[in-house]
């Protein structure tokens, strides 16, 4: 399969579980609410999700480029670093981002912004320092590519309905145990089963939220790889871009599990676990699979 036909099942399989996502959060509300009596225990969960996935979809890059301590530069600070985005900028049909500096020795890249309008392609001094100029392109093209396919949009989405899942458990736990089965739904031996059944689910849900998001961050880290190759016709220096950032063992001192998600490669250095259970909480694909996959590629 080539890096492009994979791409398409990437998108395919990214929106499949984006639709069993949303199918589990509507399920669940349900759940709660039958068990519980009360629709307005889905209604409070749904409204407090909306409002703070307004106010992220609005404010979280400014609290990203906050927390990492990057910088705007303009075209004198870099020029050769903006001469690369403004070309891939020509080439994808993008707007021009504004640019940010990280002062971290570790070679990383983020990109982030409620659209293209506002999109922000942030690197770190480190990437710029240890990266030849076809690395960098594949890079930037990676991460331009985020822009293009509305990966910011669609991560939003999915942590708001992570929170939204986590919110409604909480919320479901919280009330059954303050009210002690006290409702006529829960009496008799079906109505335990159902109360058992949402205890369950309430307690596994957001275990299965949490493996979903990850999985959908997975997928498109490698449909970003697939575009960005596209755009710069030149897989290959993705793949030794990849190799370099995977093997520098800098640290990166702003990085968190919070936003180690957004960078091209996990910013958080150590021994990478390779049994399947822990692959399935990863945030990013294994970069052995990502650079064969490039390697792999035709254009």
């Amino acid at each position: 399969m080539t890096l492009y036909q994979q791409a398409d099942s990437n998108v395919r399989k990214t929106w499949l579980l984006v639709t069993f996502f949303l199918v589990l959060v509507i399920g669940l509300g349900w759940l709660f609410s039958y068990i519980l009596e009360s629709s307005l225990i889905l209604v409070i969960a749904v409204v407090f999700s909306v409002l703070m996935s307004f106010s992220s979809y609005w404010f979280s890059d400014k609290l990203v480029l906050r927390t990492t301590k990057a910088h705007p530069i303009e075209k004198k600070d870099h020029p050769e670093l903006y001469r690369i985005v403004e070309n891939l900028c020509l080439t994808a049909g993008l707007p021009l981002p504004k640019i940010f500096i990280l002062p971290e020795s570790q070679p990383n890249a983020f990109a982030t912004g409620r659209n293209a309008k506002h999109a922000v392609v942030a690197v770190t001094q480190g990437l710029l320092d240890k990266l030849e100029r076809v690395e960098l392109e594949g890079v930037i093209a990676h991460e331009l590519s985020h822009i293009g396919n509305k990966d910011m949009l669609l991560q939003t989405m999915i942590v708001i309905l992570a929170g939204t899942i986590a919110l409604l458990s909480n919320f479901f736990l919280r009330i059954s145990f303050f009210r002690r089965g006290g409702n006529r739904r829960n009496e008799g031996k079906l109505g335990v089963l159902i109360l058992i059944l949402g205890l369950l689910a309430a307690i596994l849900a957001p275990l299965a939220a949490s493996l979903i998001r990850m999985a959908v961050s997975r997928k498109r880290e490698f449909l970003a790889d697939a575009s960005g190759a596209l755009l710069t016709r030149y897989p290959e220096g993705l793949a030794q871009a990849l190799e370099k950032i995977s093997k520098d063992q800098a640290p990166l001192r702003t990085a968190s599990k919070a936003n180690a998600h957004l960078f091209i490669h996990s910013p958080l250095r150590g021994p990478e676990n390779k049994n399947w259970f822990a692959k399935l909480f990863m945030t990013h694909p294994e970069v052995g699979e990502r650079i064969r996959a490039l390697r792999g590629m035709k254009i």
